[in-house]
């Protein structure tokens, strides 16, 4: 049967760069369908075959290790030699499989919440990219029935071997860069909520030169998203802030590949703004980021290109690569939900740091920190000091994305016939311009803009806005909200 039929039967989908789905329905027999799926498309591409080592690692959500059993049950049934990395974050286990060529897979749902989870599957070198996903839908996987139980659960599964350690390569990558003095004299609070770097991002800032303070870890999983902050995380972060004298911060998504940073007084950064300012730290030629980020950027006024693409990291791959490709370096690529991706080398100091062409959360916290230096280790005055365009995001959730495209599709037809959005202030309901990159994104009167998407990762729309000052954007949030709000 085709991955696009075990696909349609089990309602597991492609997200970015991999498989998510509601984990009553990621069954054992579907997960080894799924990585035997992915195997056969490298094998086709000359990336696999009997004996290739396949790295593999998960994060903590309750789901993952009975996954990981069963993507590495469909490792050894394809010929691969399996090296399991444990409980890892992602960007470590692509350190260690991009360096040596091999290919990776990390079980994880990323910032959803854990009734669902996901593999995310990449190349010897790089992220799953969207044409791999449709050569992976034609491939036909035959799973041997006999060791499946009726409700597709493995009969016998693996165990788990003993780690690998890659934590230990990917630590040197940036003390070796920054240096083991870098981060002296900041004391940072890291929030470790239920992420899987939550023991050691703490260890790599200390070895930075950090004194830091570790708060909030729990026992039940936290979908901490990097893009959406949940009001219990605005809230904790302000009394963190108050209690404990702090220069930051900081924490990331379930996997550790999306920072979130807070300034000294606890309220939390874009993404896009760490993007940006890593972006601009690092020295980029080219900036690569999707249209959903912050118009700060053009406004900065120091990358020689800057390229707009649909949201999601294999878009932001693809044009990032392409300007490596033209030799405008250091090209380097960034997403709304902080999530940084370098193409190029780095040099700084005569050290030089390698590309890594997935989402990292280590880079823009560290790069981030260091820029905050030139202006006193403040992170609120190194905001201030930026071309001043302030973002919001939020979801409607749940919303299956039939409805949500279809609320898209009726708000794009009233506005053709009137220009106007319905339920807008008089001030910016006027639409000047219309880009549909990724959903549908509005340049309003007034100098606002307002952006739908179905999310490709769960069922929920999103909304992103922007104005020119807080109250502007806290505003037009409200209003779409009531734009988009599913009848009651």
């Amino acid at each position: 049967m085709k991955i696009s039929h075990w696909m349609d039967r089990s309602a597991v989908g492609f997200g970015t760069s991999g498989a998510r789905g509601l984990v009553s329905s990621m069954t054992d027999s579907v997960c080894f369908a799924y990585t035997v799926g992915y195997l056969r498309h490298l094998e086709r591409c000359g990336e696999f075959g009997p004996g290739t080592s396949v790295a593999l690692a998960g994060d903590l959500r309750p789901s993952t290790p009975r996954i990981m059993r069963a993507c590495l049950a469909a490792i050894l049934f394809m010929g691969g030699t399996p090296i399991y990395c444990g409980h890892v974050p992602t960007p470590a286990l692509c350190v260690f499989a991009f360096s040596r060529r091999i290919p990776s897979l990390m079980v994880t749902g990323s910032h959803i919440p854990d009734d669902r989870n996901g593999i995310k599957f990449n190349r010897l070198d790089g992220e799953f990219m969207k044409s791999d996903e449709a050569g992976m839908l034609g491939i036909d996987v035959a799973i041997p029935a006999e060791i499946f139980d009726r409700a597709g659960a493995l009969l016998e599964p693996p165990p788990l071997p003993e780690p690998t350690d890659v934590l230990t390569g990917y630590l040197e990558r940036y003390v070796g860069f920054f240096g083991r003095e870098a981060l002296s004299g900041f004391r940072i609070a890291f929030y470790q909520h239920s992420g899987v770097g939550r023991d050691f991002l703490p260890g790599l800032l200390e070895a930075l030169g950090a004194e830091v303070l570790v708060l909030g870890r729990s026992a039940q999983f936290v979908p901490v998203d990097t893009e959406a902050v949940r009001e219990a995380d605005h809230r904790l972060a302000r009394e963190w802030a108050q209690t404990h004298e702090i220069d930051a911060i900081v924490t990331t998504d379930g996997d550790a590949d999306r920072p979130l940073v807070a300034d000294e007084s606890g309220a939390w950064l874009r993404g896009d703004i760490l993007g940006l300012v890593t972006a601009r730290f690092l020295g980029a030629g080219a900036v690569t980021t999707p249209v959903n980020s912050n118009t700060a950027l053009e406004a900065a006024a120091f990358a020689r290109r800057i390229n707009r693409t649909r949201i999601g990291s294999p878009f932001v791959i693809q044009d990032m690569m392409r300007a490596e490709n033209d030799g405008i370096r250091p090209s380097v690529g960034y997403e709304a939900n902080g999530g940084f991706l370098l193409a190029s080398p780095v040099e700084r100091d005569g050290h030089v740091l390698s590309p890594l062409p997935t989402r990292d959360a280590v880079l823009p916290i560290l790069s981030v920190l260091l820029a905050a230096r030139e202006q006193g280790g403040s992170l609120r005055r190194l905001q201030q000091a930026l071309p001043q365009r302030f973002t919001l995001s939020d979801r409607v959730a749940p919303l299956p994305s039939a409805v949500s495209l279809e609320t898209i599709r009726g708000l794009r037809e009233r506005i053709e016939e009137t220009t106007l959005v319905p339920g807008l202030g008089a001030e910016r309901n006027r639409v000047l311009s219309v880009d549909e990159t990724d959903g549908l994104r509005l340049f309003l009167s007034g100098g606002d803009i307002l952006h739908l998407r179905p999310s490709g990762n769960a069922p929920e729309l999103r909304i992103y806005v922007e104005a020119s000052a807080p109250e502007r954007a806290f505003s037009l949030l409200e209003e779409a909200r009531a734009l988009v709000a599913p009848a009651s």
